[in-house]
């Protein structure tokens, strides 16, 4: 039986083959586009985590520096946050060897490793004892490093940064990259130098014992929604001016969503080719009906009902459509991973858009091969033979 069905799917080995490769066309388009939108917006998401999107800001209504170190303390105590700093932010001057550049001064706690994500390349970050000490010390963007000295480790340097209206000198404890070390190489024109300063040196330099904002991370990124609500709670039972809780973290999952979206649209689109797939798929049956008109006359000579020609002409569209439906998604799924590893980034796909292409694909083969499949129990065996 399985060997006839075989027989009658490759009666024609050339034509099968470009049937069953007009449908991998379709289906691979479909998988590597997925794919490709999948591991795309992952790689948005990380970066979004690495500039400090996945936070939480703590800002007075009006912008002044009413923020104080009780309320990140109480900040701190509150169920879910997993840590809370002090921010302060000024955009400024950089003055380095032959070279000045505007830059974004930024006040920190040690805490900015973690809600911020930065991480020191050379050196070290801001500390707790740079903090006590109201330190002159501060770390670096590594494209500060590269702009002025041609190289990344420049610890130990020197930089004057003019900050409460005075240029004063920092030393240079560490080179540091962040999500936003990527954007600044290509637009730095638009995207200044950042500078990461103890946040009591700069309210020493002010002349201010408050901040601007107050940077949280949570402890479960998915429970965004109630924390924003409890943090806002308790900064109106601490506070009679207002308060804006400004939850990034939501933001990025809107844009995380808007991308599922782009990507499931290119999906579709790609989907399309399968309908003038199925179109070959009909072609190539209806060539075969015509070619096997013997056959089936054969066959309801000896009494095979229409059922029967009906089911075996179905279930060679069907197989054909699917043989090509699988080598499509098989050969998408692994040329997107082998891209992945050649740019080293990690693979992720979208087994759901495929799944429900691959069923797509097989009603499509089902519903291209139901016309030539009842041409072919509508014949007459005499007429048939005759052929």
């Amino acid at each position: 039986m399985i060997k006839q069905f075989l027989s009658g799917l490759f009666i024609n080995k050339g034509r099968a083959a470009l049937t069953i490769s007009s449908i991998a066309v379709g289906i691979f388009a479909v998988a590597v586009i997925s794919a490709v939108g999948r591991t795309g917006t992952d790689i948005i998401s990380r970066s979004l985590d690495d500039m400090g999107i996945n936070s939480i800001l703590v800002q007075t209504g009006d912008g002044s520096a009413t923020l104080s170190s009780d309320d990140v303390a109480a900040l701190n105590s509150l169920d879910g946050i997993a840590n809370a700093m002090p921010l302060m932010s000024s955009v400024t001057q950089c003055e380095l060897p032959q070279q000045s550049m505007t830059c974004i001064a930024w006040g920190v706690s040690r805490s900015a490793g973690d809600i911020i994500s930065l991480k020191a390349l050379h050196g070290r970050l801001i500390n707790d004892s740079d903090i006590a000490q109201n330190a002159r010390v501060c770390a670096v963007d590594k494209e500060i490093a590269l702009q002025t000295y041609g190289r990344t480790n420049i610890v130990g340097k020197t930089v004057d940064i003019n900050i409460g209206g005075g240029v004063q000198s920092f030393e240079i404890i560490g080179v540091v990259s962040s999500g936003l070390s990527a954007v600044q190489s290509v637009i730095n024109d638009v995207v200044p130098y950042f500078v990461y300063l103890p946040y009591t040196t700069v309210q020493e330099l002010c002349g201010t014992s408050d901040f601007d904002t107050i940077a949280l991370r949570l402890e479960d990124t998915d429970n965004g929604t109630n924390a924003v609500s409890d943090i806002e709670l308790l900064m109106k039972r601490r506070r009679d001016d207002e308060i804006e809780v400004n939850n990034l973290l939501s933001q990025k999952q809107q844009l995380d969503g808007i991308l599922s979206t782009v990507t499931v649209a290119l999906s579709l689109i790609a989907g399309i080719s399968l309908i003038v797939s199925g179109l070959s798929v009909m072609n190539a049956m209806l060539v075969s009906v015509s070619e096997r008109r013997r056959e089936i006359g054969i066959k309801k000579a000896l009494g095979a009902p229409n059922y029967r020609i009906v089911t075996r002409f179905l279930a060679e569209s069907t197989a054909l459509t699917l043989i090509g439906s699988i080598i499509g998604a098989v050969s998408g799924v692994l040329v997107t991973y082998l891209g992945c590893v050649y740019f080293g980034e990690p693979f992720s796909w979208e087994p759901s858009i495929l799944l429900f292409a691959l069923c797509v694909s097989a009603v499509i083969g089902m519903l291209s091969g139901s016309y030539p499949a009842y041409k072919a129990a509508g014949m007459k065996p005499v007429d048939a033979l005759k052929e």
